[in-house]
């Protein structure tokens, strides 16, 4: 048996797919192009994928993220690992009606959330032409925005904070700050200063 696929099968709790078939599935996107991927993880929830990016990083093995698997360019192919969120980790977690913002998974796709967010008058705005089935998590990988953009802007005018996962295992949330959060950060040390100071540099 492949070890990583072993050692991903002791760590996650989903599902960890090595088969031809499942490979074979996951290795193309809307676009015309086709890598067979190593293997794939549907994560039985956030946590479990922190696991499987841990093996992954023991390993030195690439993965990357998947949604609907709508992209039209090749952002869905990769001969590492997939990680397929959309199956179990599709949930709208909370609603705050008075920030009207919400807290959702990334799996979960643009339709279904709508139909939930209405009960509260609230929706995601942008609208690509695979709204059935785009999820947020690949909305926000490709910044979509769809038909509705120059009522509602990018993907990206949507979002309040993000919480990430870099490969190297940092966990954190993020979004907009002022220039005393900026310091307070720095002051604080460690990866998730130096990726703020690195974003800084980029936009000087």
């Amino acid at each position: 048996m492949d070890e990583l696929a072993e050692r991903l099968r002791d760590r996650v709790r989903g599902e960890v797919r090595f088969d031809p078939g499942s490979r074979a599935a996951y290795s193309t996107d809307a676009s015309n192009y086709r890598q067979v991927p190593r293997g794939v993880v549907v994560p039985a929830s956030v946590d479990d994928a922190v696991e499987a990016v841990a093996v992954c990083r023991e390993f030195d093995v690439p993965l990357h993220s998947r949604g609907g698997g709508t992209s039209l360019a090749g952002q869905c192919c990769n001969e590492g690992i997939v990680l397929d969120w959309s199956k179990y980790c599709h949930h709208l977690l909370s609603v705050d009606t008075e920030r009207r913002t919400a807290l959702v998974e990334p799996g979960i796709a643009l339709d279904p959330l709508n139909e939930q967010l209405a009960e509260h008058g609230l929706m995601v705005g942008q609208k690509p032409s695979t709204h059935e089935t785009c999820t947020i998590g690949g909305m926000l990988g490709n910044n979509s925005c769809g038909a509705t953009a120059q009522a509602y802007g990018k993907m990206s005018d949507s979002v309040v904070r993000l919480e990430i996962l870099t490969y190297d295992g940092l966990r954190t949330w993020v979004g907009p700050i002022d220039d005393a959060e900026y310091e307070r950060i720095l002051a604080e040390g460690g990866r998730k200063a130096a990726l703020y100071r690195g974003m800084r540099d980029l936009r000087m």
